[in-house]
């Protein structure tokens, strides 16, 4: 599902990350450690085509990802991937169950009942109604993650999905990660600092400048 071939980032004159090789299945649940600034957050936003790698390949289902333009790279994103942006990215002027709807929507495939359920499945139920001006950070995190997997994307991308949520909470949600990944056979990348977190995952990897270790 996922293939990435020595990727390299720098920004200006200063090295992110070199050497960066990375091969995800269908139905494998990876996470990723390595300590603050080593370029995680900017590994996931290079995977999905958000940023440019100075160098090196990301094969996503088969597709390069150098090999298309921006818009057939958006529509790569819209049906195949589902993102867990560690800023939330929840659209303000949208109410929850709007904002969860999205993907569904711009697929053309609205479906109320799915929401619901996704809703319910990260102990959001009953607040769909409301704005995100109404919700706490974690509860924020929450809707990132319902939003990420309704469509039941291919390739999920979760950037610390559970730093702002109590363990009971984050347990919740990496179950429900886990569930798209068991029941749809998606490849989910999970980039933590949490080694409870990581213990859920199939592999555990570290991110360090010069690539990518077990």
């Amino acid at each position: 599902m996922l293939r990435i071939e020595q990727l390299k980032k720098s920004f200006g004159d200063t090295p992110v990350f070199s050497g960066v090789d990375l091969h995800l299945a269908r139905g494998e649940f990876v996470a990723l450690l390595g300590e603050s600034g080593v370029g995680k957050s900017t590994l996931l936003n290079c995977i999905a085509g958000l940023e440019a790698a100075d160098s090196g390949s990301v094969h996503i289902a088969g597709t390069d990802l150098a090999t298309l333009d921006d818009d057939a790279r958006a529509r790569l994103r819209r049906g195949t991937l589902g993102f867990v942006f560690q800023a939330f990215h929840v659209l303000p002027h949208l109410s929850v169950a709007e904002n969860i709807e999205l993907p569904l929507r711009l697929l053309g495939r609205p479906d109320a009942a799915r929401v619901n359920a996704v809703l319910d499945a990260v102990g959001l139920q009953g607040l769909g109604g409301r704005a995100p001006a109404q919700l706490s950070g974690g509860q924020l995190q929450r809707v990132a993650i319902a939003r990420a997997v309704v469509h039941a994307p291919a390739l999920i991308l979760a950037d610390e999905p559970t730093g702002n949520l109590d363990p009971t909470t984050a347990e919740r949600v990496l179950s429900v990660l886990l569930a798209q990944v068991r029941d749809t056979g998606a490849a989910c990348l999970l980039v933590t600092h949490s080694e409870a977190a990581a213990k859920r995952a199939d592999r555990v990897l570290r991110l360090g400048p010069d690539g990518i270790r077990a």
